[in-house]
């Protein structure tokens, strides 16, 4: 996880000396502490961990320069030492959100076990993509709105910025599973194409109601039990075949 800090402090607000026993009052003491100027080398990571965390608490609208900078301490002016505006700041924290997913993602693939059978081993391995984003989703839903329902491209699919700890981006992911799958000899040739955007769009249209549509009053177990069935949905719209029937 990317760590987070809250760097505080600056001048105690005093134009003369401060007598002693001002200097041991508990207010001086705090005032002096919630304004010593910044320090720290990094303000920009700073500023970005103070948005990824407004971005967890409240989704893509709670990430503005203002608040980023309150909550590390310094002048809301020191943001734009770093980023051009607030688009800029969301930009960024966009990506992060989406390296988050990433790591849950490959967390989830990770997790499944060798099934004995190359075939079945990669077909279990794709659903666990549409399963960890789902669950992404519905246990995180600030970052995932962030991630994925700010206004963006295909470009940022690709990003460095948007790969997790495990080097890779959602998309990224889900396109090395495909490609295992056609590896393997279980998915035909000819449904390669742009199967990416098939099974990105069936979770992500399942998160979306779940999260803000009309099943959103579903209780988590229900969905919890649905988000499997929508994947070997998708990998049988795709034509994989089932290892175990040959």
């Amino acid at each position: 996880m990317l760590e987070r800090r809250r760097w505080i402090g600056a001048r105690c607000g005093h134009d003369g000396p401060v007598s002693a026993d001002a200097a041991s009052d508990p207010a001086v003491i705090g005032a002096r502490v919630r304004r010593r100027p910044y320090h720290h080398g990094d303000l920009r990571r700073a500023l970005l961990d103070a948005g990824l965390e407004l971005a967890t608490e409240g989704g893509p609208d709670s990430v503005v320069l203002r608040e980023t900078t309150r909550r590390v301490g310094v002048s809301a002016n020191a943001a734009y030492r770093h980023f051009a505006d607030r688009d800029a700041l969301l930009a960024e924290i966009v990506s992060l959100a989406q390296g988050k997913m990433a790591d849950a993602i490959f967390d989830a693939i990770d997790a499944v076990p060798d099934q004995g059978d190359p075939g079945a081993t990669a077909r279990a391995r794709f659903r666990a993509v549409g399963i960890g984003y789902v669950r992404f989703a519905l246990t995180e839903p600030g970052l995932f709105r962030t991630g994925f329902t700010v206004p963006t491209d295909l470009r940022r699919a690709f990003a460095p910025q948007s790969a997790g700890e495990c080097g890779r981006t959602p998309y990224q992911l889900l396109s090395d599973r495909l490609d295992d799958l056609l590896a393997v000899g279980v998915l035909p040739v000819g449904e390669r194409n742009g199967a990416e955007f098939l099974a990105w769009s069936a979770v992500h249209g399942l998160a979306m109601l779940a999260l803000d549509g009309p099943l959103r009053a579903l209780p988590r177990e229900s969905l919890d039990e649905l988000t499997p069935r929508l994947v070997t949905m998708v990998d049988v719209g795709l034509g994989v075949r089932d290892p175990s029937s040959t």
